[in-house]
């Protein structure tokens, strides 16, 4: 079974904490990761997601899914799962 799947910054290792950090270009704030990077309030889908300095973080910008450590992993092993006919 593949390791869980962690968010964290892939520069400097840093974990969102689950509070409101990112401002959309609408002005919208929110938890990013609650919503894949959509936001909530005009729908836009965040491409990149910023690491927060003042919570801890650094200064990166990468790509969204790349906070999520774990995930290609996760989703080796369902694909091999829907192969082989199993159950997820």
């Amino acid at each position: 079974m593949a390791k869980s799947v962690e968010i964290k910054c892939p520069e400097c290792g840093w974990k969102p904490d689950g509070q409101p950090h990112w401002q959309c270009s609408c002005g919208y704030i929110w938890d990013t990761f609650q919503t894949a990077g959509r936001c909530p309030a005009c729908s836009k889908q965040w491409e990149r997601t910023a690491c927060i300095p003042s919570a801890g973080g650094c200064t990166a910008f990468p790509l969204h899914l790349d906070w999520y450590d774990g995930l290609d992993e996760w989703l080796r092993e369902e694909l091999e799962r829907i192969r082989q006919g199993a159950p997820a």
